[in-house]
């Protein structure tokens, strides 16, 4: 028996469009194949919920779906037919990590006196996916990359036509009788997969559909304060479809922290500065680096081991918000592992003056107490 879409998603019928929207970017993170590759059943629970999204975020469909459950959609031909792969989903739907959701709905048509009516739908060609490694200077400060991409792209010489089979409009219908009385369902042509073309003149070296790979140089802008993880969509940077639009460019961005001596906690960064006995003790300042440019910091008298400095404004900015982190500074005393004869004979005159004693005050912050100015 087909699961239940509003299951799949984990909403009630009662979810209104905003929810649906949000439980099924929901999902689609979660199950998102970037996230789990070779996984097969996360790709599954990702066909799902992109199932279930078409159907209960279209309002004719829903309605549809609410009143006669899957058998409103039974051979029709759309997402419920289960004839659509990943770039499809992409397609209709957007990225999940960008901003575009919704696209043009699926095959089907309707009920006739529900209304509704045959769509034409443009045939878009397949996203290509790549993967682009930054450092965190290039996170803070944003980057123009140009990259080079194989795609492929109608050749010179190659030429198309209405396709004779669908006229054009890239659908054929098909009118049954049911017991919920007349439905007409639609489906991508067959002949000219959708596009409302066929091919009528092949270029030279081109592929089937009149294509040809080729090397393009593509500018990417990468804004400030990206994380590991996210994805860019260039629009119209995937392969050429024959006859239709161009699919998108999926850039998967990656972020090398490790080839930095910071360690990132969203918009903060931290950094270990080590002291010597006498800098912890007579005070020093020393130049640091920031991502941006280098600093200086004063170090008082009789620091501790452990001490968090906090520079204001010199972490990395927020995406698409106002504001920077800030850089926090965890200062460390360095004890020396080996002491010539003068210097064992000093540290044993002073290991009980009052002055070497241990003597922790309140204003001295616990461990627990920096935790938390860590994260405030």
């Amino acid at each position: 028996m087909k699961e239940d879409y509003y299951d799949i998603l984990g909403i009630n019928k009662n979810a209104s469009a905003q929810e649906i929207k949000k439980a099924y970017r929901k999902m689609a993170v979660k199950y998102h194949p970037d996230k789990n590759p070779d996984d097969e059943e996360a790709e599954k629970k990702f066909k799902k919920a992109a199932e279930a999204y078409e159907v209960l975020s279209d309002p004719n469909k829903k309605a549809k779906y609410d009143q006669y459950g899957h058998a409103a959609f039974d051979g029709s031909g759309g997402f419920g037919g289960g004839g659509m792969d990943m770039d499809d989903i992409f397609s209709q739907f957007g990225d999940i990590f960008g901003s575009a959701f919704g696209g043009e709905s699926g095959g089907f048509s309707g009920f006739s006196g529900f209304g509704g009516g045959q769509q034409t739908r443009q045939r878009k060609g397949g996203n290509l996916r790549i993967k682009v490694t930054l450092d965190l200077k290039e996170v803070a400060n944003g980057v123009d990359k140009k990259i080079k991409v194989s795609r492929k792209k109608q050749a010179e010489g190659t030429t198309y036509k209405t396709c004779p089979q669908c006229k054009g409009t890239g659908q054929v219908t098909k009118v049954t009788n049911t017991i919920l009385g007349r439905m007409q369902t639609a489906a991508p042509c067959g002949t000219c997969g959708g596009s409302g073309k066929s091919l009528d003149k092949r270029g030279s070296g081109t592929d089937a559909h009149g294509l040809k790979m080729e090397e393009e140089l593509v500018s990417i802008t990468i804004p400030a304060g990206v994380e590991d993880g996210m994805q860019l969509k260039v629009p119209g940077k995937g392969n050429e479809a024959p006859g239709g639009v161009a699919g998108d460019l999926i850039v998967l961005l990656q972020v090398d922290e490790k080839s930095n001596k910071f360690q990132r906690d969203g918009e903060n960064l931290h950094q270990e500065v080590y002291l010597s006995f006498s800098e912890a003790a007579l005070g020093t300042s020393k130049e640091i680096e920031t991502v941006t440019s280098k600093v200086r910091i004063k170090i008082e008298p009789g620091v501790q081991s452990g001490k968090i400095l906090r520079l204001r404004n010199k972490g990395l900015p927020k995406l698409n918000g106002y504001g920077t982190g800030d850089m926090l500074v965890h200062l460390n005393v360095w004890t020396p592992k080996e002491l010539n004869k003068e210097q064992k004979e000093f540290f044993e005159q002073m290991k009980d003056h009052e002055n070497f004693r241990p003597k922790p005050k309140q204003s001295d912050k616990s461990f627990f107490d920096k935790v938390k100015d860590m994260f405030s």
